[in-house]
């Protein structure tokens, strides 16, 4: 190995180390920084009041829940009674709108 070939490989190696060692300072701080705001997030949650659950009414979502759907052929009965379009042929369909 040459004197030249030693340097360009030193020059590397301090050149990658360089690199590595402002990756993890830049690391460092994102953590530090997380850490920071997390501590403040904890300190502001810990001094709000905690709002107090009231038993009230079921969300609707629990009543849509109850409620039962039709049975699929009184469904499909009243599709049929109100002639939607989408069951019309293009013939039908057209002369629907001549009315």
């Amino acid at each position: 190995m040459t004197k030249s070939d030693r340097d360009r490989a030193e020059t590397r190696f301090n050149k990658a180390r360089t690199t590595m060692l402002d990756r993890d300072v830049s690391t460092k701080a994102v953590l530090d920084n997380m850490a920071r705001l997390k501590a403040l997030r904890l300190a502001r949650d810990a001094a709000a009041p905690q709002p107090i659950a009231t038993p009230g009414k079921p969300p609707a979502k629990a009543k849509k829940l109850q409620e039962k759907a039709p049975a699929l052929s009184e469904w499909l009965a009243g599709r049929q009674r109100g002639r939607h379009r989408t069951d019309a042929t293009p013939a039908q369909a057209t002369r629907s709108f001549d009315r």
